[in-house]
């Protein structure tokens, strides 16, 4: 039935049931008909012997004829006999108090207003019972989603970049299209498949591609989805996930960010009971417990393995951890070519030199950066998506956006142009330096200028003597203000770089073991994996003389740094001015760029051209969004000013 013939229906039924209530409590005198009649004619049928019964409220008087059972009504002017006179012609006499006006239709509605109200409030209830999740009594249902072929069937060939996990989870489609093939030789599938990686890898993609390729249902849910503010509505609703479930066996079921539900157990601020606590022993108990969930298969996404619980990942629950990190050079151009499917290109668009410029990037980032293009290439009002597109829209993610209208003044440009050409120029002359990308005095993002440094590619560790490189290159900013406008003018710009490279070589000498004073020992925990209560009640494992032994050699590394940045600088002095001036000049200029000016010769740039080309082929970390790679320090930052 319709929904709003249903209402209909459900609101006439309870006028009925009012109207109903209301001549309930009627009396028979005023349901039935009377007439008015004069006091003086109302004495007269008394004193005839024609009334057969009186009732008296207040002034009224209302009655019955002897000879009928038409009823009567007068009112009396106050007269003290008409009692003594009704006695003696034995007229049945009848009393109430005068009426307030309360036996009206609105008296009654008044008066039943509360029973009225709880009805209606029941039968709200007992709706909202009826409709399932999502409503007022079903906070105790699953919120999973059952995914069709209405939301996209996604394949494998949707999915690039992650041929390693494509194969692990082959097994499970096999599994889920052929089980007695395994069953036969007493194989048992995997329970649960824990994809592991960081943001923006591909893992939600990955367990929908699985699904599509088996062709199996597909319930999606999010970690944060199971806990409530009601105590066990975590439980119920994982209950109520699997039931849904076995009702469509075989099926997967995707929980992504797990770790918001599956952390360690006992990890809470507080002594009461945790509700997050209850969800997970139930999802526990229904992925290995007494009941057996055969061809259902659990899939969970996270990028915080290290806090999910034990017991969640033993054999039996989550028997596979599948790692999807950011693709290499051969993923990131496999990435490309799916997400420039229906993008316009020109024929000047290399997708194997965009992959070598962007190592870093996970499949998100890929598509950001086609997408970006696209828009740019659009406010050009180009009709093909060209290289010069891709560079700027990788320079935009990687750096920050241009913020040309920020006013700055000739000395706050010629301050930031020495700054960076510092840098730049320590980036030259360093050795195990990565190659020189691009350097700027027009600020991006947070930063009045920077300079960037590419690695040539996928980097998954760092030398002792790329990290003193680095630890040099950023001091050479600072070290160029003290040159052009002397100790007493140096300013804050060189904050960030400092800060970075006290942070870069205190992990030298307490991580890495790059000090011969402390020797191959890791010192304290790792401060970047702060969760919960296990790091909250922490304490520095280190001595007092020890930590002075840290101070002390963290101070040696960037003094030494310094000193390396005094000499380089003092050594190619000519060769910083000159970098200087065409900062000036030009605001922007590419690696190649760079060297002309050092070699004397002016970049060659078309009239009106204020793009410098970009020799792209790496993708450090920016100042602004950090990326995590799959080392902690895998690529050179820029150096900002400010």
């Amino acid at each position: 039935m319709n929904p709003n013939y249903r209402n209909l229906a459900l609101w006439a039924i309870i006028a009925v049931l009012l109207i109903a209530l209301f001549n309930l409590f009627q009396t028979p005198q005023t349901r039935g008909a009377s007439s008015e009649v004069a006091y003086s004619q109302f004495l007269q049928d008394v004193a005839a012997g024609r009334v057969k019964t009186v009732t008296i409220a207040g002034a009224r008087i209302s009655g019955t004829y002897t000879d009928s059972s038409t009823g009567f009504q007068t009112y009396s002017p106050g007269d003290p006999s008409l009692v003594s006179r009704l006695q003696d012609k034995n007229v049945t006499i009848n009393a109430r108090p005068e009426s307030d006006g309360s036996n009206s239709l609105f008296g009654y509605l008044i008066s039943w207003l509360p029973m009225i109200l709880i009805l209606g409030v029941w039968i709200f209830f007992m709706r909202q019972m009826q409709s399932g999740s999502g409503r007022a009594m079903g906070f105790g249902k699953s919120k999973a989603k059952l995914l069709t072929e209405a939301h996209g069937r996604v394949t494998f060939q949707d999915v690039a970049g992650v041929d390693e996990a494509k194969q692990d989870l082959e097994e499970i489609v096999e599994f889920l299209r052929d089980p007695q093939k395994f069953q036969r030789l007493g194989g048992k599938i995997p329970r649960g498949v824990l994809l592991v990686g960081p943001p923006g890898t591909g893992k939600t993609l990955l367990a929908r591609s699985v699904a599509g390729e088996a062709n199996v249902p597909f319930f999606t849910i999010s970690g944060s989805d199971f806990v409530e503010m009601f105590v066990g509505v975590g439980a119920s609703r994982v209950r109520d996930m699997f039931d849904q479930a076995k009702k469509n066996a075989p099926c997967i079921i995707f929980i992504d960010e797990i770790d918001a539900v599956g952390r360690h157990r006992g990890a809470g601020l507080g002594g009461g009971n945790d509700e997050r606590e209850q969800t997970l022993n139930q999802l526990l108990v229904e992925m290995d417990g007494f009941e057996s969930n055969e061809s259902i298969i659990l899939i969970a996404a996270t990028n915080r393995p290290d806090v999910l619980d034990p017991a969640l990942l033993r054999p039996g629950r989550f028997d596979r951890q599948v790692v999807v990190p950011n693709p290499d050079i051969v993923g990131r151009e496999k990435i490309l070519k799916v997400h420039v499917r229906n993008v316009p290109l020109a024929p000047n668009v290399d997708l194997r030199v965009i992959a070598r410029g962007t190592p870093g990037f996970s499949g998100a980032d890929l598509m950001n950066l086609v997408n970006e293009s696209a828009l740019m290439a659009a406010r050009r009002n180009k009709r093909l998506v060209t290289m010069a597109e891709f560079e700027d829209a990788k320079d935009k993610i990687m750096m920050g956006a241009e913020r040309r209208s920020s006013a700055m003044t000739q000395a706050e440009k010629e301050l930031t142009a020495y700054h960076e050409a510092g840098h730049a120029i320590l980036a030259l002359n360093v050795p195990a330096a990565d190659p020189l990308h691009k350097a700027t005095i027009i600020p991006r993002g947070r930063a009045l200028g920077m300079v960037m440094q590419l690695p040539e590619g996928d980097r998954y560790s760092m030398s002792y003597k790329h990290m003193i490189s680095r630890l040099a290159i950023m001091m050479g900013g600072r070290v160029a203000e003290e040159f052009k406008f002397g100790k007493e003018n140096i300013t804050s710009g060189a904050s960030s770089d400092i800060e970075q490279a006290t942070k870069l070589a205190r992990a030298m000498v307490t991580r890495w073991g790059f000090s011969d004073k402390l020797g191959h020992v890791a010192y304290g925990d790792n401060q970047e994996e702060v969760f919960l209560g296990h790091s909250v009640a922490r304490t520095q494992n280190i001595s007092e003389e020890t930590a002075q032994i840290i101070d002390a050699e963290v101070r040696r590394l960037i003094d030494e740094a310094y000193s390396t940045a005094k000499s380089v600088l003092t050594k190619k002095k000519k060769e910083w001015i000159a970098l200087a001036q065409g900062l000036l000049e030009y605001e922007t200029l590419s690696g190649e760029e760079i060297k002309q000016l050092i070699a004397g010769h002016k970049p060659a740039r078309d009239l009106g051209d204020d793009t410098p080309p970009s020799r792209g082929s790496a993708v450090p970390k920016s100042g602004g969004r950090r990326k995590k790679g799959p080392e902690p320090e895998g690529g050179m930052e820029p150096q900002p000013l400010g």
